[in-house]
């Protein structure tokens, strides 16, 4: 799957990070006003991947993490704000979740 069009939401420290290394769509933006313009980019359908601020999930209500959690165009991957401390998914939950690939049982084969 080739990624035409990406897209970041997220706080100050996360998006300057991603506009640094060339993406173009970034949003920064923190609390419910980030939540409605990430609902605003998963209801548009023009991206492929977008990467939102972990810290969002407390704002956001149980109707858009369902909706982030099962999106399959775009793929939205939640990415820790950098010294936030946030605990980090491991590979293996990041791979079952977005994937639906259970990579443990693939280690013995």
């Amino acid at each position: 799957m080739e990624f035409e069009r990406i897209a970041v939401v997220g706080e100050r420290e996360l998006a300057l990070g991603f506009k640094l290394i060339g993406i173009q769509d970034v949003f920064m933006s923190s609390g419910s006003a980030a939540v409605a313009k990430f609902t605003e980019i998963l209801n548009a359908k023009q991206y492929n991947l977008v990467l939102v601020s972990e810290n969002l999930r407390e704002h956001m209500d149980s109707n858009a993490l369902r909706m982030a959690e099962t999106s399959l165009k775009p793929i939205v991957i939640f990415i820790p704000v950098p010294g936030s401390g946030a605990a980090q998914e491991s590979v293996e939950t990041l791979a079952k979740r977005i994937l639906g690939v259970d990579i443990k049982s693939l280690k013995g084969a």
